[in-house]
């Protein structure tokens, strides 16, 4: 059976499915074929639901419940960190209240923490992630005026390299709002696909995360493919933030944040209904 999977060209999302990508885990009868775009294009691509599983925001996730469920494994967490709003000059959040900003996605979690801190009035620009960084010091993006940028990826790591400063950083101020991690994607799969399908894949994609965690060096050299310009040990750092024990399983803790960051996407009239998360048994 061939299940299509989509996931972001980038190192976390590489070293989590590794192991999968190169046949270092047994299938059976399940043949993966990858498909790497970038999150929030498997946001949009979801709500027709051609993808067995895929990555997604928690945020577009809130509008998918009737076609996929949550993987257990496959999150990525940011404790005390997230995306981050950077600027050419250092200025107080308030500052950006009327601005026009950069932005991944409508759909991206991303997007939905920058509208929890710092509200609705503030005009976004949807840009390509990999180019935010590049639009922000330009100050603007196919002829429109850009004040700010929200980044995501390795953008957090490198965003000095190019003389901008951070503003806010959402994880941590979601940190400070509720004190649990910020739930920025989760691996998805496809709801029709019965009861045994969803189990074996979430096994399988168990198994994956647990192959590169247990082979380390050799999961980080296939995923600095996908850096975009990350030396080694920025890769390594980068992948150690997004793939770790709240990948392999969301835990209490994970769940409850889950719950309280859509809970708060709907009061925030961000997120149209109130969504339980359902996660695979």
């Amino acid at each position: 059976m061939q299940i299509r999977v989509g996931h972001s060209p980038d190192a976390d999302d590489a070293f989590m499915f590794y192991a999968l990508a190169r046949g270092k885990v047994d299938t059976g009868h399940y043949v993966f074929r990858h498909e790497l775009v970038d999150i929030e294009t498997l946001n949009r691509r979801a709500f027709s639901s051609e993808l067995e599983l895929t990555a997604v925001s928690l945020h577009a996730y809130a509008h998918l419940t009737d076609r996929y469920m949550l993987c257990t494994c496959g999150a990525s967490m940011g404790d005390r960190y997230g995306p981050m709003l950077v600027a050419k000059t250092k200025q107080p959040l308030n500052a950006f209240r009327k601005a026009a900003i950069a932005v991944p996605g409508t759909l991206t979690t991303a997007y939905l923490a920058l509208r929890l801190c710092l509200g609705k009035d503030f005009r976004e620009v949807v840009v390509p992630f990999d180019e935010i960084l590049d639009v922000v010091v330009a100050g603007q993006y196919k002829g429109q005026p850009i004040d700010a940028g929200l980044i995501i990826h390795e953008g957090q790591l490198t965003y000095a390299q190019q003389n901008l400063e951070l503003i806010v950083d959402t994880g941590q101020w979601w940190f400070d709002e509720t004190g649990l991690p910020l739930p920025l994607g989760a691996n998805a799969v496809r709801k029709n696909l019965g009861p045994q399908v969803i189990c074996d894949v979430q096994r399988l994609l168990r198994e994956s995360i647990e192959y590169g965690l247990a082979h380390r060096q050799e999961a980080l050299d296939y995923a600095l493919g996908f850096g975009r310009g990350l030396d080694p040990a920025k890769a390594d750092e980068f992948v150690g933030m997004y793939v770790n024990d709240w990948t392999l399983d969301f835990g209490t803790r994970g769940r409850q944040a889950v719950t309280e960051l859509l809970a708060r996407g709907h009061a925030a009239g961000v997120i149209p209904k109130l969504v339980v998360p359902e996660f695979v048994k």
